[in-house]
């Protein structure tokens, strides 16, 4: 009889870990087991997407805007009414949006003279009758702004006497004081004009449509405005 080349090879390996498996079947299980967790470890790993810093970033200051009380409202730049930067400027919030007389979380804004305020204020809620939105392009101002406007006034009208017709010295400043705004745009500037007596509001230079005081008792009559700032 001859020997069966076959039964000396040895077996495949489907056949062998099936026979193992009947053998051990407990030990084959836990080793099948731990073989299918370490797969869907590291298919975790691997396959899981990580998110750029810019994209992690976004994620963590989502919704902390300025409404959202998360950035700050008082380092935007001012306008050319008010040249500058610094905590109390006052053309805009750090979203962009220009600046009302209702934004008293704003320093340019919060600091002014608690009568001149109430009174934009009253003329601002009046004035939307008319389609008509005031805007604060400057407010309260510190004395190193104003110190600021004034030689930046220097340097660009090449002295002192004409850079006074805009801008007056920290000390003399109503702005400084907080008893002094100015307003824009031009429509309501217009508009505050004719209308800002009735609140005590006055134009007070005639070089300067957007510059309003109180200078009158709400109802009286405002002064002529002056030439300029230096007059």
């Amino acid at each position: 009889m001859h020997d069966d080349p076959a039964a000396n090879r040895p077996a495949p390996a489907a056949n062998r870990f099936t026979t193992a498996a009947r053998r051990s079947p407990g030990r084959t299980a836990a080793g099948a087991g731990a073989a299918a967790v370490l797969v869907l470890v590291l298919t975790a790993i691997w396959g899981t997407p990580t998110r750029s810093e810019p994209a992690a970033r976004a994620a963590t200051t989502a919704g902390h805007g300025p409404d959202g009380g998360g950035a700050s409202s008082d380092t935007t730049p001012e306008n050319t009414n008010g040249t500058g930067t610094g905590t109390d400027s006052s053309s805009g919030r750090s979203d962009g949006r220009a600046l009302t007389p209702f934004d008293t979380h704003h320093p340019a804004i919060s600091r002014l003279d608690k009568r001149l305020l109430k009174a934009v204020q009253e003329a601002a809620r009046d004035a939307r009758d008319d389609n008509i939105e005031f805007q604060v392009t400057s407010g309260w101002r510190s004395m190193e702004h104003q110190q600021r406007l004034l030689d930046e006034g220097i340097e660009k009208y090449g002295s002192v006497e004409k850079a006074r017709q805009f801008v007056k010295p920290p000390e003399k400043s109503t702005h400084v004081s907080g008893k002094a705004v100015d307003i824009g745009p031009t429509d309501a500037d217009d508009w505050l004009i004719r209308n800002g007596s009735d609140y005590g509001l006055c134009q007070v230079y005639s070089n300067e449509m957007w510059h309003f005081e109180l200078l009158t008792t709400p109802g009286g009559t405002c002064p002529q405005p002056l030439t300029d700032a230096a007059g």
